[in-house]
């Protein structure tokens, strides 16, 4: 079977749901996390109507994820904003303001304040996260080294308020699971001593069939945060055909960053 198809996605989410595994969204479980849970975080880079896909699968499937939206046109699309929030999804801002104003941090704080306010109107936005930004040297999360999300109401950024010495995490950056190689922002780091279980090699997934089989066979964490980038996931062949070729060309470049570092 593909990969990063509509189809092996549901069949990921029903592996899960299978042996015992809750969700909630990101707000769910900074307010009241379960011992065995799975935290769904969907970041809406383009193509929103993938989003949408996605949702109706989980909706379809009974459970709840995190979407985050960015306010450029490629992902702000406000109908399809409302019908996800109407699923019962959570609604955040995927910020990325500091890249969007060449690192002015006061017209940042500015933008960050004006876009979260726009997405309010479809959500009462208690979470955020950034936009990874590969293409600009500014990396989004410094705008918090001088002002601070919870006086904007913000209750968690999953790079700030998430000990992930304790909740692995997982991500789709590279069209694959462990691309840390080709990912330039979308990292975690431990927040107390300890071993992140991502770097422990049982944890360490090529293909999302590597997932579900180590999800079946009970060699998977209590705690795990997802993070989907729905534009990968097409079941049509031109659009994943499209997505395959995109990415592996991004994947070389975002590679040669990384070394030069």
């Amino acid at each position: 079977m593909r990969d990063f198809t509509l189809q092996a996605y549901t069949r990921l989410i029903e592996s899960l749901k299978g042996v015992g595994y809750s969700f909630q969204t990101f707000q769910q479980f900074l307010e009241k996390p379960l011992e065995k849970v799975i935290i769904l975080r969907h970041d809406v880079d383009k193509l929103p109507i993938n989003s949408l896909k996605t949702a109706q699968i989980e909706k379809q499937l009974g459970i709840c994820g995190s979407y985050y939206f960015r306010i450029v046109k490629e992902s702000n699309n406000p109908e399809i904003i409302k019908e996800i929030a109407d699923f019962g999804h959570e609604i955040g801002y995927h910020y990325e303001d500091l890249a969007l104003v060449n690192g002015d941090i006061v017209r940042a704080i500015k933008s960050f304040d004006e876009n979260l306010n726009y997405f309010r109107n479809f959500y009462h936005i208690k979470t955020i996260c950034m936009h990874g930004s590969p293409l600009s040297k500014y990396d989004n999360r410094n705008i918090w080294k001088t002002y601070d999300y919870r006086s904007f109401g913000i209750i968690g950024e999953p790079y700030f308020d998430v000990d992930f010495s304790k909740v692995l995490y997982l991500t789709d950056t590279g069209r694959r699971w462990n691309g840390e190689k080709v990912s330039i922002r979308d990292k975690v780091q431990l927040t107390e001593k300890g071993s992140h279980p991502q770097l422990n090699t049982n944890y360490s997934f090529r293909h999302t069939n590597d997932i579900i089989k180590a999800v079946e066979e009970g060699r998977f964490p209590n705690q795990v945060m997802f993070t989907i980038h729905p534009q990968r996931w097409n079941d049509g062949m031109i659009l994943w055909t499209k997505e395959l070729i995109s990415q592996n060309i991004k994947n070389i470049a975002k590679s040669l960053l990384n070394r030069i570092k």
